[in-house]
């Protein structure tokens, strides 16, 4: 795509060129990699000139099987500019919300999560990373011994809700500071869906996607 035709970076138009940026190699169903965001980020935004864990709080210490990290991406020369910008993100693991072959590597899953997140907030995405999404949570989230989880009727409203709204359901999820919305309680869930009667939809919230199988 030729100059005149890139979206300006605060359009609502830049996350879908953003998207179209993608190898397929680089997603998985659908949503990008941390090694796709790290490319299109520098093809776009500028050369990275540091990224790496700021904060690091290991399994010893931090609950069992539980590791948080906190994840700092440095940008030079942004948008052909003589800017420095930097984003920051958060990511956690622990056996409830990772699948169980990446959960013995906690701080790395966490790192990686975390790099994902600060990437794809400076990109300006909606979508998720690849690497924020398990199946393992999903099982957990409506087996039927799941006493505090989000039920699957919560879930069915909030979708419609989403979608009559067009807000992405990724996003409003990532707003309360989750990786996916099977990891919302039931309680939290009942709070968001009560907050619906005077819900305000800011602009990060805009575009729903179906998820849904």
């Amino acid at each position: 795509m030729s100059e005149d035709l890139v979206p300006d970076y605060l359009s609502r138009e830049w996350p879908d060129y953003v998207m179209g940026l993608f190898q397929p190699d680089e997603l998985m169903d659908g949503y990008p990699t941390t090694v796709g965001l790290r490319r299109v980020a520098e093809l776009v935004l500028g050369p990275i000139s540091k990224s790496g864990p700021t904060q690091v709080f290991p399994v010893d210490g931090n609950g069992p099987g539980r590791a948080t990290v906190v994840y700092e991406v440095v940008f030079s020369g942004f948008l052909n500019s003589i800017q420095v910008r930097s984003y920051s993100e958060v990511a956690d693991v622990w056996l409830g919300n990772t699948d169980a072959m990446y959960a013995g590597y906690a701080v790395a899953t966490a790192a990686t999560r975390a790099e994902g997140r600060a990437l794809r907030k400076a990109l300006k995405l909606r979508k998720c990373a690849a690497e924020e999404l398990t199946k393992q949570d999903v099982a957990q989230a409506v087996s039927a011994g799941s006493q505090d989880g989000i039920t699957p009727d919560q879930i069915s409203f909030i979708d419609t809700k989403c979608k009559k709204l067009n807000v992405n359901v990724f996003a409003l999820i990532n707003s309360l500071g989750k990786a996916s919305i099977y990891n919302v309680t039931k309680q939290e869930a009942a709070q968001l869906i009560k907050s619906f009667t005077n819900f305000e939809v800011t602009p990060q919230l805009l575009g729903y996607e179906s998820w849904r199988s």
